[in-house]
């Protein structure tokens, strides 16, 4: 169990865990921590943790964009996941209107066109190979290229690519996005931080706890938890993972967390199908599927605890009929709707896991996204995978470029 701003707790039942299989991780677990201490210090994916991690911008550079009130965000998968998780969570401490444009949708180009005015509105295009077609097609149909463009940023890999071409052909203001840190893993590099910066937030509060679930405590619970995952994906009796979401603000970090394992562990015929799924809500159309369907799935319940400051929310209408609900917040409803399935989860030896989030702030985000990028590359070299490659994904790159042309 962890306290302060985290609490996370696993409720994994012995007999799902083959123990031959778990003192073997135990034993390897050393060799891949090493590893990771390495590949934080030297220049490696996981250096982004690192807490004096070396920038590739200037904030004297930046501070000419803090002007625009308008923020849009263009760009695919974690290039943009990672700041609309940031967004969400901390949205109370954001006072700038931002859009992120993060597919290809016709209609809502469309109205964004009519929403925004292009010029009073900065553009931040992110993407790691400088080449990502809908990023590119995006950009291009805002028609926002010109030449000397003082309210565009482009963030892509300094090499020959498209962005990084059109930077110098129009004198457009570049960052380097470092080669070495994958599109997913990129949330504390340049790629979030940039825009975090200019939102207003406190970048250096965000990166604050990278390390901490490296050491004491919080590293037993790290490596106890992904030896526990690697043996539940090698057991190949748990495909699905369910992310029970009881609090809206993290709705897009479990989209940030869905590519973050989906693209790191789906590999070699293994891997967990994570899927999202808002409660209390869909307790009145999954629920049933969940207790009493295919023993196949590991349940992550998320929440936030928060006070509240105010009566809002709360039943004022007394009547003896609904004596339950008289007089009760809807967060202590919500609650107590979560507390019944825990012991529903118990009483069935349903296999899940708890994160409760006690402070929504910077720090605790940080935090967040480094313990699950921690866990996600150990759960992967445990399982002798390579959690920072995306072999299938660049196969359909391919091909989508070969109808293109």
């Amino acid at each position: 169990m962890i306290k302060k701003n985290l609490v996370f707790r696993n409720n994994i039942q012995r007999k799902y865990i083959n123990q031959r299989l778990s003192q073997k991780f135990s034993k390897d677990y050393k060799k891949y921590f090493s590893e990771i201490l390495n590949e934080i210090n030297s220049k490696k994916t996981l250096n982004v943790l690192k807490s004096d991690y070396e920038f590739n911008f200037n904030k004297k550079d930046i501070k000419k964009f803090k002007k625009f009130k308008n923020i849009t965000v263009i760009g695919m998968g974690g290039s943009i996941l990672g700041l609309e998780a940031i967004n969400n969570f901390l949205e109370e401490k954001i006072k700038k209107k931002i859009y992120f444009l993060d597919d290809i949708n016709e209609n809502k180009i469309s109205n964004f066109k009519k929403e925004i005015e292009i010029k009073k509105t900065l553009f931040i295009i992110i993407s790691k190979s400088g080449n990502t077609i809908e990023t590119l097609s995006n950009a291009l149909a805002l028609n926002i290229i010109k030449k000397n463009a003082q309210n565009v940023i482009l963030i892509s890999e300094k090499k020959n690519n498209i962005l990084f071409t059109v930077s110098k052909k129009f004198n457009i203001f570049h960052i380097e996005h470092n080669k070495y840190i994958g599109g997913r893993y990129s949330v504390l590099s340049e790629v979030g931080i940039v825009p975090a910066l200019l939102l207003g937030l406190n970048i250096y509060k965000l990166r604050s706890k990278t390390l901490t679930f490296l050491k004491g405590m919080k590293h037993v619970f790290l490596k106890e938890s992904a030896i526990k995952l690697a043996n539940l994906i090698c057991s190949k009796n748990y495909n699905n993972l369910v992310f029970l979401n009881y609090s809206p603000k993290l709705n897009k970090f479990l989209y940030w967390c869905q590519q973050l394992i989906a693209e790191s562990l789906g590999k070699k015929n293994k891997g967990f199908m994570p899927i999202i799924s808002n409660v209390p809500k869909d307790h009145h159309s999954l629920l049933q599927l969940y207790l009493d369907g295919p023993k196949d799935k590991l349940f992550y319940i998320f929440k936030i605890e928060e006070k509240l400051k105010n009566k809002t929310g709360r039943i004022n209408f007394n009547n003896k009929d609904i004596k339950m609900l008289s007089n009760k917040p809807l967060g202590k409803i919500k609650k107590a709707q979560q507390n019944a399935l825990i012991k529903s989860f118990k009483k069935n030896n349903i296999p899940f896991r708890e994160f409760i989030i006690k402070n929504k702030n910077e720090e605790t985000l940080g935090e967040l996204f480094s313990y699950f990028i921690l866990e996600t590359v150990l759960v992967g070299k445990l399982m002798k995978i390579n959690p920072f490659s995306q072999p299938a994904v660049e196969e359909v790159k391919i091909y989508t470029r070969t109808f293109l042309s």
